[in-house]
């Protein structure tokens, strides 16, 4: 995986970053930069299948518009001209979901942004790891939460998120919250968090659970940064189910990279969860920018709000934000540290 920020001008493409991600036929380059080929006068997206001609004869242009000013043509193989043309439309209708008053159906969303109900589902989810519906289910949420945790009454706080009606919101946001609306209003009242500290190679480890799965996995935190955190929750020592559900977490630090479906208890935007659930999909080893992981979660171009959804990841390794790099490939931040980063890094041999 080869990590760069979007350039600007032709000028501004580094040549050796955009030939190394070309080589490595980086999908998640497409629509960044355009590669032009003089012997043939076509130009290409980055993970064209076609056989890759020698370096000298090729130039790098930030978009199709300026390869073809520049006398180049659309390689008919890999229709680079499609990506963005896809991206427009996936960041169109996201634009449009979030400014419904009521939910859009699939052919209506479709249709604005004029493509096949059928392929703009698949480009959709692809684009965005959810569903249109999902997607616009995650942002009623989201705003559910928001209210909820202003204070604002319950029901009111259902109908200002979008719902039609708060059996609507009962079915659809309450299992995404994981709390029932009225204890996340209060804080968490009434909801019990069992918890432990268990000792690993990279330090002590926080592990928290509700009785619906894990809401806190924190280095160098205890009970106290946990009430802190929940500070209207009964906060308890674990018991022998979190002990078991704890060794795997700590599995999880000492050996990562093998799949574990862990139950989790975690809240956040439609956007933060966009961008947890783009997190799981990164194969082990492998490391994307910023850039790449807000394409993934729907929000081409939000580098910075990927950041900070990664900086409010509650449980970490689980969601594995220490897969993300730098834009210019370095390490970059990580709640628990660089070192950490680093290590985790390491052991899955990224």
């Amino acid at each position: 995986m080869t990590d760069a920020p979007a350039a600007a001008s032709s000028a501004e493409i580094d040549p050796d970053w955009a030939w190394a991600a070309f080589a490595a036929r980086d999908r998640d380059q497409d629509g960044r930069f355009v590669v032009a080929v003089r012997t043939t006068g076509i130009y290409c997206k980055p993970s064209c299948p076609a056989r890759h001609p020698h370096r000298a004869h090729v130039s790098f242009h930030p978009d199709g518009a300026a390869a073809r000013a520049a006398g180049y043509r659309a390689c008919l193989r890999c229709r680079p001209d499609a990506v963005a043309r896809d991206r427009v439309a996936v960041a169109h209708a996201v634009a449009l979901i979030a400014a419904a008053e009521a939910p859009l159906s699939l052919a209506a969303l479709a249709a604005a942004v004029d493509y096949a109900p059928h392929h703009f589902h698949r480009l959709f989810k692809r684009a965005t790891g959810v569903t249109p519906a999902a997607y616009a289910r995650g942002l009623r949420a989201g705003r559910a939460a928001d209210a909820l945790s202003a204070t604002v009454p319950v029901t009111e706080a259902i109908y200002a998120a979008g719902y039609s009606a708060p059996s609507r919101f009962y079915a659809d946001a309450a299992p995404r919250l994981g709390m029932a609306p009225s204890a996340w209003a209060r804080g968490g009242a009434g909801v019990t968090i069992r918890w432990t500290v268990a000792a690993t190679s990279l330090g002590p480890l926080l592990v928290a659970a509700t009785d619906k799965g894990l809401c806190r996995v924190a280095f160098d935190e205890d009970a106290d940064a946990l009430a802190r955190r929940f500070p209207r929750a009964a906060i308890v020592p674990g018991d022998a189910a979190l002990a078991d559900l704890a060794a795997a977490v700590v599995d999880a630090v000492e050996t990562p990279g093998r799949d574990r479906d862990l139950p989790l208890d975690v809240r956040g935007t439609a956007f933060q969860e966009a961008v947890w659930q783009a997190l799981r999909t990164i194969p082990p080893g492998e490391t994307r920018s910023y850039a790449a992981l807000a394409a993934l979660a729907g929000r081409p171009g939000a580098d910075r709000a990927a950041g900070t959804a990664c900086g409010a990841n509650a449980v970490a390794v689980v969601i594995p934000c220490h897969r993300v790099r730098r834009g210019d490939g370095g390490i970059g931040g990580y709640a628990w540290g660089p070192d950490r980063k680093r290590a985790l890094l390491a052991r899955e041999g990224g």
